[in-house]
């Protein structure tokens, strides 16, 4: 007989459901998270098994019955992350639905995310305050009198401070309570000028926020910037411009910049590329450090993104400590997206491996990068080229006749006197600045023109320009391959049938039934290797649980 090292509590007796002690029948009664499982050993082979129901009675009563060596009590997704997330933010689930940008995060998933009882950002990145306040009209006008909480993007701008200025501007006097600042290498003005303002203490002394600050980072030198307290000497700046109270200021000393940290492993868009795995210890010892440093009062929550495509996935992001999860590429996918019929199925075929790194628009110049999709689009070589063609000559116009001809053809298809002339319209209106830069300076010119494809680029897949397919921007990590491979013959397998709560709801659910069987596997239960698949299934949020 097997020996196993927990004595038993008592005996379990059989209602309705008999145990079940093999592999199969394990699986099948492990999906049932919601419902306490007791754990049993047959007397006789010594396998350790599971009971769903049924009772538990003391050792020397004279029934009969199994040795019962635990019981674990139901387990829903609303409880897979930190609980502090859902009572701060006024949200159901541990879950966050990521700030796409150009507005592919749309007002109509940040809705649809919030009825649901989700936290969800506008992906307002790439957008003027003319283009993004109408979506916050949207957006408040569904969510605002239900109660539900939602936020809007900030991404950090230093080709354009004076965009993210009015955004955080446009934020502060319509009452965005809460911002996912994104891209940030270190803090500015404007981003803790956000965090600060509406700082308060409550009639217990205790230092309130009235506005609530994301900060997406990947590398722990940037965490350590919003872990700690705004840097003083910006504080006593924004103080003497009348951008905030002395009051705020030194209220802004004693706490971090950011309570709500996410954590951004290898993910489309911007990335450091990452793993999950190493990165969220490496920033957790960070948010530690500072906890102890500056004495906060309270927890500092790190939020998971990034690869999380699949339960799995996000029930290993939970394992590592995550107080939510945050998805993105999986959302670009999903009928709410902004993105076009024909990219969200060219994502909808994309495997593991179909991603590449491109030049970013926005930081063209520095070199920086962002992950891409490669199947069915030339976007990502041809963003190469240019930065090739960039560094490599000093002016559009030292450019040889070679590399001329495919520039014109293929990516402006129009001279690159044409493709300048355009480029200087568009910054006549939006910086004139930056014209006078480009005609002082030929590199900064060649700079503008060729970010001038890099961000027509994106539009082209969001309008569904089909004439430019070939040129389509579509910001993809690994993850998406990672879903397409989870969903395959499931329902969710047709784009058409991405809702962007169903994709939540299954990712949840099945992160929950993955945590469950990993529990029972510590337990000495035999867990086959399909109890950590959970299929897909329509689901409702309504009808889940009332946790």
């Amino acid at each position: 007989m097997t020996q196993h090292p927990f004595s038993p509590l008592g005996l379990w007796c059989a209602e309705q459901h008999p145990p079940a002690f093999d592999p199969e029948a394990v699986t099948a009664a492990l999906q049932q998270i919601r419902q306490p499982l007791h754990i049993l050993r047959d007397p006789h082979s010594g396998v350790v098994g599971v009971g769903l129901e049924g009772q538990a009675v003391r050792g020397d009563s004279d029934v009969a019955g199994w040795p019962h060596l635990a019981t674990l009590p139901a387990l829903f997704p609303e409880w897979l992350g930190d609980r502090s997330f859902q009572e701060v933010h006024g949200v159901r689930f541990p879950y966050v639905g990521g700030a796409m940008a150009n507005g592919i995060a749309t007002a109509r998933m940040v809705v649809e995310l919030g009825r649901a009882g989700m936290l969800a950002f506008f992906g307002a990145a790439g957008l003027d305050p003319e283009r993004i306040e109408p979506a916050l009209d949207e957006i408040e006008a569904a969510l605002n009198p239900i109660g539900a909480s939602w936020g809007s993007n900030l991404i950090h701008s230093p080709n354009e401070p004076d965009l993210e200025r009015k955004v955080v501007e446009l934020y502060l006097r319509r009452g965005v309570h809460r911002v996912s600042a994104s891209a940030y290498m270190k803090l500015t003005p404007f981003v803790v000028r956000y965090a600060a303002t509406g700082l308060y203490r409550d009639a217990e002394g205790r230092i309130q926020r009235t506005n609530l600050l994301f900060a997406k980072i990947s590398r722990p030198e940037v965490a350590r910037h919003f872990l700690s307290p705004a840097p003083a000497e910006m504080l006593d700046q924004l103080v003497r411009e009348g951008l905030i109270t002395a009051e705020e200021a030194e209220l802004a000393r004693q706490v971090p910049v950011a309570e709500d940290i996410i954590v951004e492993s290898d993910s489309g868009g911007h990335t450091d590329n990452r793993p999950l795995a190493s990165l969220f210890p490496s920033i957790a010892a960070v948010r530690d450090q500072c906890q102890a440093e500056f004495g906060y009062a309270r927890r500092i929550r790190l939020g998971a993104a990034g690869g999380l495509g699949t339960p799995t996935a996000v029930a290993a992001a939970f394992a590592l400590g995550a107080a939510f999860v945050l998805t993105g590429s999986v959302n670009q996918g999903a009928v709410e997206s902004g993105l076009a019929e024909d990219g969200r199925k060219m994502l909808a075929q994309a495997g593991l491996a179909d991603v590449m790194m491109a030049p970013a628009a926005d930081m063209f110049e520095l070199g920086v990068e962002v992950q891409v999709l490669r199947r069915g689009t030339m976007f990502g070589v041809r963003a190469k080229k240019l930065y090739h063609i960039y560094s490599s000559y000093p002016s559009l116009e030292a450019i040889p006749t070679a590399e001329r001809g495919p520039l014109e053809k293929q990516y402006f298809r129009a001279t690159l006197e044409e493709a300048w002339e355009s480029t200087r319209r568009f910054w006549q209106d939006r910086d004139p600045r930056e014209v006078q830069r480009a005609e002082a300076n030929p590199k900064h010119k060649m700079a503008l023109t060729f970010r001038a494809y890099l961000g027509l680029s994106s539009r082209w897949a969001i309008a569904g320009d089909a004439s430019r397919l070939m040129d389509y921007q579509i910001w993809c990590g690994p993850a998406m391959g990672a879903f397409n491979d989870w969903v395959r013959g499931s329902f969710l397998e047709a784009p058409e049938a991405r809702g962007v709560v169903q994709i939540a709801l299954n990712l949840l659910e099945g992160a929950a039934v993955v945590t469950r069987a990993h529990q029972l596997r510590t337990y000495g239960v035999p867990v086959a290797d399909a109890a950590f698949h959970f299929t897909p299934r329509p689901l409702h949020a309504a009808a889940a649980t009332h946790a």
